[in-house]
């Protein structure tokens, strides 16, 4: 026994280690081996930078798509976007690290699976969305011969795309949009025509109509900005009296056809606020309010946002 350890002494000398440091060596080379082993894992399997949520879960025609996107490492700041066909959205922030896209659907497009564009933080996202089909009632109008249409002039046309088209940063509503007149709902959202039996392809009814009285009160279902005030005066003959309030963030509001007009340009108004009275001016063949809600420039159903919040 004297021998043996004298000679695991001498190859201890020998190696230039004993056998206490070869057990921590095992131990500490043990450890690394299990880093390493582990390491290229994780590297594989990255954090999904892009977490995004499509509301409604079953859209349809008319509908406004909510296009919710968290991001994990905001990039420099620079908001993502959301693209569909050749349009591209813009994705506001709604709170840190959270951002929000709003995608416009109408009456006139096809029904069917369609494809989301999410980019941000570097990446891209795909998603197919499936917007169903609806029914929009349909009118025949019978044109007397010799009938002429009124026309726009280019100065209302000009004021009106103008503010169809602001996405100002700021969220200003909050909650679900109010009703703007007490009047009876006269005619829905979306109802197609045909003029003395031909199918007009490129309308439908873009808003809500209310068949208040004359002179009944007209208020801002939301709160905003007022950024459009258009009288007849002026050249505002197929809209009439006209009041435009910017929601902010790519939604506003037209009020069409008013008798009287109780703010201008530049207010900012409250929900529930009175903004103008009922009437018949422009094209309208009798006293109601037109009541139509644009997103990103395009006129989409306002009920749903009468019924639940949109963030």
């Amino acid at each position: 026994m004297i021998i043996e350890n004298s000679a695991s002494s001498s190859n201890k000398k020998l190696l230039g280690f004993d056998v206490k440091s070869l057990t921590a060596n095992h131990r500490v080379i043990n450890v690394l081996k299990g880093i390493f082993a582990v390491l290229p894992i994780t590297l594989a399997l990255p954090v999904d930078a892009l977490q995004v949520k499509v509301t409604p879960t079953t859209p349809k025609l008319g509908d406004t798509l909510s296009v919710e996107i968290n991001l994990v490492n905001p990039d420099n700041g620079t908001n993502p976007t959301v693209a569909t066909g050749k349009n591209t959205y813009p994705a506001f922030e709604i709170s840190p690290n959270q951002y929000r896209a709003f995608v416009p659907t109408t009456p006139l497009e096809k029904a069917g699976t369609r494809t989301l564009r999410v980019a941000g933080d570097g990446q891209v996202q795909n998603l197919a969305v499936n917007v169903l089909n609806r029914k929009f009632p349909i009118q025949r109008i019978t044109l007397p011969p010799g009938k002429a249409g009124v026309d726009a002039t280019e100065y209302e046309l000009k004021r009106v795309a103008a503010f169809k088209a602001l996405q100002t940063l700021e969220k200003y509503w909050n909650g679900v949009f109010l009703k703007p007149n007490a009047g009876r709902m006269s005619t829905t959202y979306g109802v197609r025509r045909y003029y003395n039996g031909t199918f007009a392809k490129d309308y439908y009814h873009r808003g809500l109509d209310y068949a208040g009285a004359a002179g009944s009160p007209v208020i801002a279902p939301a709160p905003g900005r007022v950024a459009l005030v258009g009288r007849v005066s002026q050249g505002f003959r197929i809209h009439g009296n006209v009041v435009g309030i910017d929601h902010g963030q790519g939604v506003t509001s037209i009020f069409m056809h008013l008798s009287r007009i109780n703010v201008k340009e530049g207010d900012f108004v409250k929900a529930g606020q009175v903004i103008g009275a009922v009437g018949s001016t422009g094209a309208a063949t009798g006293p109601h309010l037109h009541w139509g809600l644009y997103v990103n420039g395009q006129s989409v159903d306002p009920t749903p946002w009468q019924t639940k919040v949109v963030n």
